[in-house]
C-alpha cells in the first residue's frame, strides 16, 4: 500500500511501547518509594521523548533523514521542557489532590490500582498519541510545504505553552496574588494557553507526516485523541470543574475565551489566581 514500510512501522510501535512502558515502570517504582504519585506527570513528557528517540534509533536507514531528525528533535524539546516545568512546579509539594481523590476510592491495594489506572494507562496514551512521530520516521519523501506548516504550528504551540506556564509561575510565586484568578498576559486571551499550546504542538507534529496522505489518514486518530483529552477529558473540563467555585472565576469565564485565543471581552476585574493546578 503506497510503498510505505508498514511492517517496519508495526515493529517500531512495539519498540515505542517498550520505551514508554520502561519510563512508566521506573517512575512507578520511584513514586512508590517516595509515596508520591504526582511524579507521574513528569514522566508524561519524558515518555514521549523516549518514544521519539527509540523510534528514531530503530528506524535508521528507513525514511528521509531530515524528517526523522526534525520530528524527533521537536518531540524531545517539547517533552523535556514540559517535564522540567512540572518537576520545578511540584518541588516541595505533597501529593496532587487529583491522585489523592482517585486513590482514596481505590479498591484494594492503592499502589496496584495506581499502576493500572494511571501509569499503564498513560503509557498506552503516549504510544497512541505519538503514532505520527513514529510514522514520520519511515516516510521516504522529502520534507514538503505541509511539513513546514506543521513546524510553524508547533512553534505557535510551544510559545503558548512555555510563555503561559512562565506567566502563571511568576504570578503564583507572588504572595499578593494568593487566591486570585490569573487573567493577565496570554491568560487574558484564553483560559488555557498551556492546553491550547499542547493542541498546536500535536497537530503540528501530525502535519509533519502529512506529506504522505495515506500515512496521515492512518495516524490522524492521534491528534484527535489529544484534542479530546485537552478539551473534554482530563484537561480543560476537569480543571474548570475544580475552579468553578473560586471567587471571580465566573467573571473570568464570561470575558475570556475557553480555549482558542481571542481578544478579551471587557476589562478584567481587580482579581487574578490559578487556572492550572
Amino acid at each position: 500500500m503506497n510503498g510505505y514500510p508498514w511492517g517496519a512501522f508495526g515493529q517500531g510501535i512495539g519498540v515505542a511501547a517498550g520505551a514508554a512502558l520502561t519510563v512508566m515502570l521506573v517512575t512507578f517504582a520511584i513514586a512508590v518509594a517516595r509515596g508520591l504519585h504526582r511524579i507521574v506527570d513528569i514522566a508524561w513528557g519524558i515518555g514521549f521523548t523516549a518514544v521519539a528517540v527509540a523510534s528514531y534509533a530503530v528506524s535508521t536507514g528507513q525514511g528521509d533523514e531530515a524528517r526523522r531528525l526534525l520530528v524527533t528533535v521537536l518531540t524531545a524539546v517539547w517533552g523535556l521542557r514540559l517535564a522540567a516545568h512540572i518537576a520545578a512546579r511540584g518541588r516541595g509539594h505533597g501529593e496532587d489532590k487529583r491522585y489523592e481523590r482517585m486513590l482514596d476510592k481505590a479498591p484494594g491495594n492503592r499502589n496496584a490500582y495506581a499502576l493500572r489506572m494511571v501509569y499503564l494507562l498513560q503509557g498506552l496514551l503516549v504510544v497512541l498519541i505519538s503514532l505520527p512521530v513514529q510514522a514520520a520516521q519511515y516516510v521516504t519523501g522529502p520534507v514538503g510545504p505541509v511539513a513546514y506548516a506543521g513546524v510553524a504550528v508547533w512553534l505557535v504551540g510551544l510559545f503558548f505553552e512555555a510563555v503561559g506556564d512562565r506567566q502563571l509561575a511568576r504570578f503564583t510565586a507572588d504572595p499578593a496574588n494568593k487566591g486570585r484568578i490569573m487573567d493577565r498576559g496570554l491568560w487574558s486571551w484564553t483560559r488555557h494557553p498551556n492546553y491550547f499550546g499542547d493542541f498546536c504542538v500535536w497537530w503540528g507534529l501530525f502535519l509533519i507526516v502529512c506529506d504522505d496522505p495515506v500515512v496521515a489518514a492512518a495516524t490522524v486518530v492521534s491528534p484527535l485523541v489529544m484534542s479530546f483529552l485537552l478539551t473534554m477529558g482530563s484537561g480543560k473540563r476537569l480543571l474548570e470543574r475544580h475552579m468553578a467555585d473560586r471567587p471571580g472565576y465566573a467573571a473570568y469565564v464570561a470575558r475570556t475565551s475557553g480555549f482558542f485565543p481571542l481578544p478579551p471581552r471587557g476589562r478584567p476585574a481587580d482579581a487574578a489566581g490559578d487556572s492550572r493546578t
